[in-house]
């Protein structure tokens, strides 16, 4: 199946609305990679794309000659790793700049996700006329008005329950909002003296950051008139991630011939700042999710490698656990996804000689994160035909 003109251009399955698309398709635009995005509702994508991933999901890349990617962290490997340079380097090379945009890819994915769907799905007033027009646009084939109101009632219902999941409740929503605000004014504090996270280019945590940042908590009407209030910079840096052009005219060494990270792997007061709050924010509730983990896989000695451990092969959470977030007790699932992302910032780490080990260590211990590099499954989450699986029992586990 060929796509786009001259054997050269990518499909993108993914959509404006879409969370994780936002990431892929910030990294696609920066990149100059020539690509179209098409919607997961054609029939296409159900006829040759589900088959083949296992499950309907997005985002998805198609390359030219047919071969299916899944997942933004994967699709933007296929480019970094590939034999074709890239335009900005997603990943850094040095020790410390690389396992910060790892924290970030993290965070800004699986950490912000409370915000993200707060700010959707808690906010009819300002937001449900977007959201509506937004979720029954690109349905395809067109439906009749009704039958589309029908969807998007059906669909957004789902949604809903799922920011629950996500530990988005009456009782969170005023912390939630508290919560993200500081992390505009951080987020906005650091971009008044650096256009993307590690200085001059985006990097890894750039994009990581663009999913929750851009559907969800830019495009929608609620959190983008915060946002354009409260942290006109964090807007944007947004606006700057989905772009080819650099828009980055508002610091002096923008137009230079060859733009920079920050010099000798340095890492500013603002972006120590930054982490601190994903110490806060995150760590408790990744810190349980390995602990339910481990206590889940203890309890299945004999699953088999290669599978998730559940009846269902495309099934992405492995129960429900309870922690304290910001003084209280909340609940959310536990995803073996975001351990596979976590062990990309170890494997980082762990590839380093010891002097690189040990400046990262120093580096996440001054931001109270140190101990993200310890959180370890006692099997490693894998990825096998798109979909996460469990590795075998690690050594000494």
């Amino acid at each position: 199946m060929t796509t786009g003109s001259g054997n050269s251009r990518y499909t993108l399955y993914g959509s404006p609305s879409s969370l994780y698309t936002g990431k892929v398709r910030s990294y696609l635009r920066k990149q100059q990679i020539n690509f179209v995005e098409a919607h997961p509702s054609s029939d296409r994508y159900t006829a040759d794309v589900v088959p083949v991933v296992g499950r309907w999901i997005m985002p998805v890349l198609q390359t030219p000659d047919g071969r299916l990617i899944q997942d933004g962290a994967d699709i933007i490997d296929h480019f970094e790793r590939g034999a074709t340079a890239t335009r900005y380097p997603a990943y850094p090379t040095t020790p410390r700049h690389l396992a910060v945009s790892h924290v970030f890819e993290l965070f800004g994915g699986e950490g912000l996700l409370r915000p993200a769907m707060h700010y959707r799905w808690n906010f009819n007033d300002q937001n449900l006329a977007f959201l509506e027009d937004e979720f029954t646009t690109s349905l395809f084939p067109p439906m009749p008005a009704e039958q589309a109101a029908e969807f998007f009632l059906h669909s957004s219902g789902r949604m809903r329950k799922a920011a629950v999941n996500f530990g988005v409740t009456a009782d969170t929503a005023p912390f939630i909002e508290d919560a993200f605000i500081e992390w505009l004014q951080l987020f906005d504090a650091h971009l008044g003296m650096s256009p993307y996270l590690l200085g001059g280019l985006p990097t890894l945590g750039d994009y990581g950051l663009m999913a929750a940042m851009w559907a969800h908590l830019f495009r929608d009407p609620a959190p983008a008139m915060l946002i354009k209030q409260r942290a006109p910079r964090v807007g944007r840096w947004v606006e700057r991630m989905s772009t080819y052009e650099p828009y980055d005219g508002e610091y002096p060494e923008a137009g230079t011939a060859s733009p920079q990270l920050f010099a000798d792997d340095s890492i500013p007061p603002t972006l120590t700042a930054l982490m601190r709050y994903v110490s806060a924010e995150y760590l408790p509730e990744i810190t349980a999710h390995v602990q339910h983990a481990n206590t889940w896989l203890g309890d299945r000695p004999d699953l088999v490698t290669g599978t998730n451990g559940l009846p269902d092969p495309a099934s992405r959470g492995i129960g429900r656990v309870d922690f304290t977030w910001r003084g209280m007790p909340i609940s959310t699932n536990v995803m073996p996804y975001r351990f596979w992302l976590m062990q990309r910032l170890h494997d980082a780490v762990d590839q380093q000689d010891a002097n690189g080990q040990a400046a990262v260590r120093a580096t996440l211990a001054e931001a109270g994160l140190d101990s993200l590099l310890d959180l370890r499954t006692t099997r490693r989450v894998e990825r096998v035909n798109h979909l996460e699986v469990w590795g075998p029992v690690a050594a000494g586990a």
